[in-house]
């Protein structure tokens, strides 16, 4: 029997049968160098397994169903409950074995739960949890950006296809995805919010151009994308015609709550918890008063965070969306993990700021450095923090929405 079968038996058998089958994969699948490596912590596996190496091992991952186990069996999962899932978690934990291609498992996967078909849910799901076929997202534009309503890109039918011509910005990882989710105009005779649809692109389409963006950090995260006249099968339209927005919400969410660091291996630069992480370097390196009392705080802070994510995966697992929920979480991240870096590099002191040449600064850039440069950008990926306040303000505490002057006229009609 193959280990995703016996960690189905061990789900229907109780929670002790559950761990046993965990553990007993762990023993077959996981390197023996990475399980000798993990009794020394995060570092230590960093240090005798490279990203190479460990997407090379990742199928292995993906087939034990461990890698969303929450998930149905026929997408990828084991059909397990969120606390048996937790259960396996803790057991993983231990490993860093952090899930390859976020923004399919955390941006595409709810709108294709919340409003695709069956049919297209078998043939996008399974490839994508096995990293097969990796994802990016292509919302924002030059002129649409927390605007995202505002989006230009036209969507015109012909036949059982449409033709997208236009620019995305900030694509992140377009560069290495397979495919892409994107918003586009199918209407711009109605307001701006129902004039949009919602499309997976296959982006080795004729037409499609990916161009690099390199960001302070050295590293080469974002894109933009220009679509010439690409050609998309009806069956890559997700959700009605011109109901995109509403698909889009359960996208936004789940990006949201990728970013607040609900997923499993956590999107901290600094590894898995960022404060685990500082108390390691605190003691080793021994830290005064008040940067024991930031280190503290920022611990209760942390336990918060996790405690907002168990309500929200709460939610998804009974069938539900991550709603504004997911925009507290995604606002106390944002401003979190930067102050997380922020005291790592502080702990550190000149030792964070050492590389050892200027002529390969991106490639030996110190791992806290590389985690702070990047978290400048918790506060605007994923919606801007001041965009997510509108959201909690609006939803969540009941307050007038923005003040809209063109708010019902249709896309056309507002200057631009």
């Amino acid at each position: 029997m193959d280990i995703a079968g016996r960690l189905a038996i061990g789900r229907g058998t109780g929670d002790a049968a559950l761990v046993a089958a965990v553990d007993e994969w762990i023993e077959a699948a996981v390197p023996p160098v990475w399980r000798r490596a993990a009794a020394s912590g995060r570092q230590a596996i960093r240090a005798v397994r490279s990203r190479d190496e460990y997407a090379r091992w990742y199928p292995a991952f993906a087939a034990s169903g461990l890698v969303v186990a929450t998930w149905p069996v026929a997408y990828g999962g084991l059909d397990l409950s969120l606390r048996q899932a937790r259960l396996a978690e803790d057991r993983l934990v231990p490993y860093n074995l952090g899930r390859l291609n976020p923004l399919g498992l955390h941006n595409t996967a709810p709108a294709l739960f919340a409003h695709g078909t069956e049919e297209q849910r078998l043939r996008f799901l399974p490839p994508m949890v096995a990293n097969t076929e990796r994802w990016c997202q292509m919302f924002s534009e030059p002129g649409a950006g927390s605007d995202l309503a505002s989006l230009a890109m036209r969507a015109e039918r012909d036949g059982d296809e449409w033709v997208l011509t236009g620019q995305k910005v900030w694509s992140t990882w377009a560069h290495l995805s397979d495919f892409a989710i994107c918003l586009a105009r199918s209407d711009p005779a109605v307001p701006k919010r129902k004039g949009i649809t919602y499309f997976l692109i296959d982006l080795r389409s004729p037409g499609v151009e990916v161009r690099e963006l390199r960001h302070m950090g050295g590293e080469v995260d974002f894109n933009e994308v220009w679509l010439d006249g690409v050609r998309v099968p009806d069956f890559h339209r997700i959700g009605p015609i011109g109901d995109g927005w509403r698909v889009a919400a359960a996208t936004l969410a789940g990006e949201r709550q990728m970013v607040a660091g609900a997923g499993s291996g956590g999107v901290d630069r600094i590894g898995g918890s960022g404060t685990a992480r500082l108390l390691g370097i605190a003691r080793e390196r021994g830290v005064d008063p008040i940067m024991r009392d930031r280190l503290m705080r920022l611990y209760g802070e942390e336990r918060i965070r996790e405690w907002t994510n168990d309500r929200v995966r709460a939610t998804v697992k009974a069938g539900g969306t991550p709603g504004a929920a997911a925009s507290i979480g995604k606002v106390h991240q944002g401003t979190l993990n930067q102050a997380i870096q922020m005291l790592a590099t502080d702990m550190l002191g000149a030792a964070a700021m050492a590389y050892p040449d200027a002529s390969t600064w991106s490639e030996a850039l110190p791992f806290e450095v590389s985690g702070m440069f990047r978290s400048r950008a918790n506060t605007i990926e994923a919606g801007t923090t001041e965009v997510n306040k509108n959201v909690i303000g609006e939803k969540v505490l009941g307050l007038p929405r923005e003040p809209d002057p063109y708010h019902g006229i249709n896309w056309e009609d507002v200057p631009r």
